[in-house]
């Protein structure tokens, strides 16, 4: 169906200033919305929300390079075209030619695009076998971001990913945060997207690679043969080294993958009722913990900290969370080590409870463990023509995620220990477990294949939780931090939780987190990525960040 022209409701002329924005209803389209944004004198159209979980753009931040960023996860797009330009959205925008004539303001475009919210990625290749071969271990969130920023840059070659799941990427985060247990609610793309760009989802485990001869070996016995290795193998948890919570008594969880979130769910069921025990307090415990005190279960939370989440985000912070949770019903014991795990009575094969140091017991029905993921990287580790970082097995990469020492070889995710040079770093070797670092690495290499010499893509990490409120967090503490101070209501008793919370090193501010306080993180990302952030003794004077125009150039 040929474009056609659409009035816009209530608008005679366009008065918008550079970096200022104006949703507008259309006429004749029922709920047809488009966002209006002024970018270096020229008025763009485009779908108001962003593609990644529908947040209004109208509350994002415009650069002056031309790019909006979405206010809740840090997904950012090209103004000029709609394009994707940063994690963690993947389909980009339409956009649509604007009219100002007769007294109205009309744009131009296709009714079931407006409606549609996105302009769906949609691919047609057959792979050249003679052109490059891409083959990307592990099919998570870097693998993602790496693939199809390689087939949306034109990328012609062959793409394999090897991974141990046997389904298409799903969104992993939302195993945690909601325990989804259907892979058709999680899964990114369908099967038939993969097969139109010619994409090779192979299920089987790598056992060994060789570097010399460009070759990856699988469990099965299968070779391929690349000519550019992305190795994107993610983390891995382990259970506790401890005597019933070694994996030697059932009802006892990990949570990685999604039979991990099918196997809980499978023991405590929808209804509520069943005493689960989380072990540690990190995001991982926090959410879950989260989720099924929301279903109505008895949850209690153990954590080594004095308060949840203290070692990220300091106890100022972690104590709001932690009354979010106890609000819903999770009860903490905090400050706390394990013991041991005892088999319910009459079922010596299943956990009963488990036993703390200090004496206390807690009945268990189901036990989760969330104490940190390593790199999953066991395949390289007698491989002696690749170096691992000698404290966590992570493999060593440089600015353009490229792994040290050797050639077509790049490693991402939370493999990948890589040169930080966001506020506070100073280009320290870091290894971040976030899924908008890991796309955003994918996405990075991809442009380094297709345009080879290609400078390395910089970012601010950003990273959200749902812990009885929507968490946003940018930056990062690899340097350490020295103050928080923290803006707004608190008082969770009252629901008024709404604050800004400043993790500061000196007078450098080296991330942030807010809750209910968008676009407060989002603008502080894109400060950050300038060099343009407020000092300390500034936002302790008053400054408001949302007050600070963003500048186009970026210094990392």
């Amino acid at each position: 169906m040929a474009a056609q022209e659409f009035k816009l409701k209530g608008l005679t002329s366009i008065d918008l200033k550079n970096g200022q924005k104006q949703e507008a209803e259309v006429e004749g389209i029922e709920k047809g919305k488009v966002l209006l944004v002024q970018h270096d004198g020229q008025t763009h159209a485009m779908n108001p929300n962003c593609t990644h979980y529908g947040a209004p753009l109208m509350k994002g931040v415009v650069t002056g390079d031309g790019r909006i960023t979405c206010p809740w996860h840090g997904a950012c797009f090209k103004i000029s075209t709609g394009d994707v330009e940063d994690a963690p959205a993947l389909d980009p925008l339409h956009k649509f030619d604007v009219v100002v004539r007769d007294g109205g303001v009309y744009i131009k475009g296709k009714e079931a695009d407006i409606k549609g919210g996105r302009r769906p990625l949609k691919f047609n290749v057959k792979a050249s076998k003679d052109a490059e071969k891409v083959v990307i271990v592990g099919r998570g969130s870097g693998s993602l971001g790496a693939q199809e920023a390689l087939r949306s840059s034109g990328f012609t070659g062959s793409i394999t990913t090897i991974a141990t799941e046997d389904h298409v990427p799903i969104d992993r985060t939302k195993l945690s945060k909601a325990l989804l247990t259907d892979v058709s609610k999680l899964a990114w793309r369908s099967e038939d997207f993969y097969k139109d760009a010619d994409i090779t989802n192979v299920t089987d485990t790598v056992t060994s690679i060789s570097f010399e001869d460009k070759k990856v070996q699988t469990k099965s016995g299968q070779e391929y043969a690349y000519t550019k290795l992305i190795l994107s193998s993610g983390g891995y948890a382990s259970y506790l080294p401890i005597d019933g919570l070694k994996g030697d008594l059932s009802n006892v969880f990990l949570l990685r993958e999604l039979k991990d979130a099918q196997a809980i769910m499978s023991a405590a069921g929808s209804e509520g009722g069943k005493k689960v025990v989380v072990i540690g307090s990190s995001f991982i415990g926090m959410e879950v913990g989260n989720c099924l005190a929301g279903m109505k279960h008895d949850v209690s939370i153990i954590g080594m900290e004095n308060e949840p989440l203290e070692h990220i985000m300091g106890a100022k912070v972690g104590k709001i969370f932690r009354a979010l949770l106890e609000k819903s019903g999770v009860k903490f014991h905090l400050g706390a080590s394990v013991s041991h795990g005892s088999p319910k009575e009459g079922e010596e094969g299943k956990i009963g409870k488990v036993v703390l140091k200090d004496g206390t017991e807690l009945p268990a029905d189901l036990v989760i463990e969330g104490v940190g993921v390593k790199p999953a990287t066991q395949y390289l580790q007698d491989n002696s023509s690749i170096q691992l970082h000698e404290k966590d097995k992570s493999i060593i990469v440089d600015d353009t995620y490229a792994v040290k020492g050797l050639k077509d070889v790049y490693a991402i995710g939370d493999i990948a220990t890589y040169p930080y040079h966001g506020p506070g770093g100073g280009g320290k070797s870091i290894r971040i477990e976030h899924w908008d670092v890991a796309q955003n690495m994918g996405r990075s290499v991809a442009g380094s294949i297709v345009r080879p010499g290609a400078k390395g893509k910089s970012f601010i990490p950003v990273f959200w939780s749902a812990l009885g409120g929507q968490l946003r967090y940018c930056g990062n503490t690899v340097g350490g931090y020295d103050d928080v101070i923290v803006q707004g209501e608190t008082d969770v008793s009252e629901g008024k939780q709404s604050f800004v919370a400043y993790y500061t090193q000196g007078e450098e501010v080296v991330a942030v987190a807010s809750m209910m306080k968008d676009p407060y993180m989002t603008q502080s990302a894109e400060l950050m990525r300038r060099g343009k952030m407020p000092k300390k003794a500034e936002i302790q004077k008053g400054v408001d960040v949302l007050e600070i125009s963003v500048p186009a150039e970026v210094k990392i």
